[in-house]
């Protein structure tokens, strides 16, 4: 077994686990962090989006050996201390359009949101009905229209 640090949310962190564990186990099982949600494993749903670094990555695909100790990975329950106010303005937005049904998804959803505004915003230009059409996180309830327009009401305020 290895020692791996790196940070969560601002907080450095140390887990004892085999280099191959993949990280959403090491911060689920190990360090509590629920945000990120189990889904398929195999990097296809996105339930799990986190950021590593500023930027969107799927911690059921990455074994925890890749990560090093000056990594950041950013959940959803560290998201707001990225922005000013109680609530990034992304969750914010997904409150004012009431998007989640059951919710699964959500945490994730918001993520990708987030890196896709901010990789729209490094290109200065306003997010596209293109760039929403490039998300690829599965909603089970269907709230995709709820999604797409809080994302462009987030997009703005971000």
């Amino acid at each position: 077994m290895g020692k791996h640090t790196f940070k969560v949310n601002g907080e450095s962190v140390t887990v004892e686990v085999e280099d191959d564990v993949r990280l959403l186990w090491a911060l689920r099982d190990i360090l509590g962090v629920r945000g990120p949600k189990y889904g398929c494993g195999i990097n296809v749903c996105k339930a799990c989006t986190s950021h590593i670094n500023g930027k969107a990555f799927n911690p059921c695909a990455v074994p925890v050996g890749e990560v090093g100790e000056a990594d950041e990975v950013t959940t959803i329950e560290g998201l707001a201390d990225t922005a000013d106010g109680d609530l990034h303005p992304m969750q914010q937005a997904w409150i004012d359009y009431d998007v989640a049904q059951c919710g699964y998804c959500q945490p994730g959803q918001i993520m990708a949101a987030v890196d896709l505004v901010r990789r729209v915003r490094a290109e200065d230009r306003a997010i596209t009905e293109d760039d929403l059409d490039t998300l690829r996180n599965i909603c089970r309830c269907g709230t995709y229209p709820r999604i797409r327009e809080a994302i462009k009401s987030a997009s703005s305020k971000m």
